[in-house]
């Protein structure tokens, strides 16, 4: 039961800017001429193709296995024709390319038969085993594979669902929550028994009063569900628990600790405190992957900014980004195309890069909307950027050592612990980019730290060479030691079987000798 809420340290409340995309209902985007499935949904894993050019393929149907740990399954999102495999745009501030499976659409939409699973009767086992091969992710961004975080069905006390969706612009989790409510109430019924929780705790930002409106009638109608701001229901207990709207709320660690008063130290997990998180749109996702056996095809995308009609859309994985901004009539003045949202989204380099799991908003943007940076000023440590900080960090050191290559003092200053959430730029009065600066260090750790790993591997693979060459030179050695001693040993032998055999002939000539030498010689003629 929820008694009272927390506060984080930290946060900022910049303009929300949602009502310009929130007013409309959820609206299906029609089939483009073609999807581009990238085999790559996320930085932590990918997919191998298990298709080939002229397959045809069924909506559902698997078209890529999961590779490694991380790795997630891929789905094709219609019926088709497998046309093209090959290399595409990603949706990566990077601009690089990756490995997508093109399908052209045949207009059937033909579902692949998938017998949906009851989840009061299959077991535990059953139910992570469909949510894994449904390709299910975190619907909020991180898209870290939902069976891995499911655990092993004990030690979690409370599961969180987050609805706070703090980010300025994005609002496909608020018009998920007032339209689908039922079915995020019953996906998080199912989470909570899959991870083992005993009650669920559903938080929700003040500024969607429809959504909370819509979630409480839906938990009530489940059966285990009280009124808003923790009503106790036992021991299944569903609580929408109202969170005040301050970025980043959403943030795992800061929802956590807004809802249960648990602050998770760095480099702990929740799930070491009892606690486990998911996405509304995971929850959703999770119920339709077991009740209606349907596999991560779509998901909600928020279209708005520069348009001429911003809302939310149901989208196929795979749609072209530059579909949807057709779609919604971007203006001729959009000079840039940001997925996300403003303050940890990124630029796309390119607007034919495809729709993945993790993309949850699309904001085109102007000059007039999103004005040109001033320049980058002096730091003068005033500490705004500390004061900002949720994860309690001292952004302006991280700076300085960023901005000097002093990777080992920012690792000192917990730069990982960082959650790249773009509080600290925001309030900085010299206008610095910090969020670029720590970007770029983790990104030069990352890669000193890869050539480290790689130079010790080289390091070990050489010694394992040289000590596996000296194993060889000395078995070599010992191979041709017994080879020559068998030889003496085979000479020796035969030289003393020659001998006992001469030795033999002679004792044998012996007697023959002897007689020769007694017979009388017959006299001459």
């Amino acid at each position: 039961m929820i008694s009272r809420l927390f506060g984080f340290r930290g946060g900022i409340k910049p303009d929300s800017h949602k009502a310009e995309s929130s007013a409309a209902p959820i609206r299906p985007v029609p089939l483009p001429p073609r999807l581009v499935v990238p085999l790559i949904q996320s930085s932590r894993g990918s997919a191998r193709t298990i298709v080939t050019i002229g397959d045809k393929v069924l909506k559902g149907q698997c078209i890529g296995e999961a590779e490694g740990l991380a790795g997630t399954a891929i789905h094709a999102p219609t019926s088709g024709t497998v046309t093209k495999i090959g290399r595409y745009p990603m949706a990566h501030p990077s601009g690089l390319e990756s490995l997508a499976i093109v399908i052209e659409p045949d207009g059937e939409e033909r579902w692949i038969g998938t017998e949906p699973l009851e989840p009061a009767a299959a077991s535990r086992e059953e139910l992570i085993l469909r949510v894994q091969a449904s390709g299910i992710v975190g619907m909020g961004g991180a898209t870290f594979p939902s069976h891995l975080k499911l655990g092993k069905g004990a030690g979690i006390e409370t599961l969180v669902i987050n609805g706070a969706e703090c980010e300025p612009w994005i609002t496909c989790d608020d018009r998920l929550m007032r339209e689908r409510a039922a079915d995020v109430v019953a996906g998080a019924k199912i989470l909570r028994r899959l991870s083992g929780a005993r009650r669920i705790l559903i938080g929700i930002e003040d500024n969607k009063p429809e959504a909370i409106a819509a979630m409480t009638a839906a938990a009530r109608e489940s059966g285990i569900g009280k009124d808003a701001n923790a009503v106790d229901a036992g021991d299944d207990a569903i609580d929408i628990v109202t969170v005040p709207t301050r970025y980043p709320a959403g943030g795992e660690k800061q929802l956590i600790r807004a809802l249960t008063g648990i602050e998770l130290p760095a480099g702990r997990l929740a799930a070491d405190f009892g606690v486990q998180c998911f996405n509304v749109g995971t929850a959703h996702a999770v119920y339709r992957a077991l009740v209606h056996g349907e596999a991560m095809v779509s998901r909600i995308v928020t279209v708005t900014g520069n348009v001429e009609r911003p809302g939310n859309y149901e989208v196929l994985l795979g749609t072209p980004v530059s579909r949807l901004l057709a779609l919604c009539g971007a203006r001729p003045d959009t000079n840039r195309t940001l997925m996300g949202g403003p303050m940890m989204g990124f630029t796309l380099p390119s607007v034919e890069a495809p729709i993945t799991k993790g993309s949850n908003c699309l904001i085109a943007a102007s000059p007039t909307l999103f004005p040109p940076a001033p320049p980058e000023q002096p730091c003068i440590r005033c500490g705004s950027c500390a004061r900002a900080c949720p994860v309690g960090l001292h952004p302006f050191e991280l700076y300085w050592s960023s901005r000097a290559r002093r990777f080992d003092d920012a690792g000192k200053y917990h730069l990982f612990d960082c959650i790249e959430c773009g509080c600290c730029a925001y309030v900085c009065p010299a206008h610095i980019p910090l969020i670029d600066y720590f970007r770029f260090a983790k990104s030069e750790i990352r890669a000193r730290d890869e050539e480290r790993r790689a130079a010790d591997q080289a390091r070990t693979r050489f010694a394992s060479r040289l000590a596996r060459l000296e194993r060889e030179k000395a078995e070599k050695a010992a191979r041709l030691a017994a080879r020559a001693a068998e030889t003496r040993a085979g000479l020796a032998a035969g030289d003393a079987a020659l001998v006992a055999a001469a030795v033999e002939r002679t004792r044998a000539q012996a007697p023959a000798a002897a007689n020769d030498k007694a017979a009388p010689t017959p006299e001459a003629g």
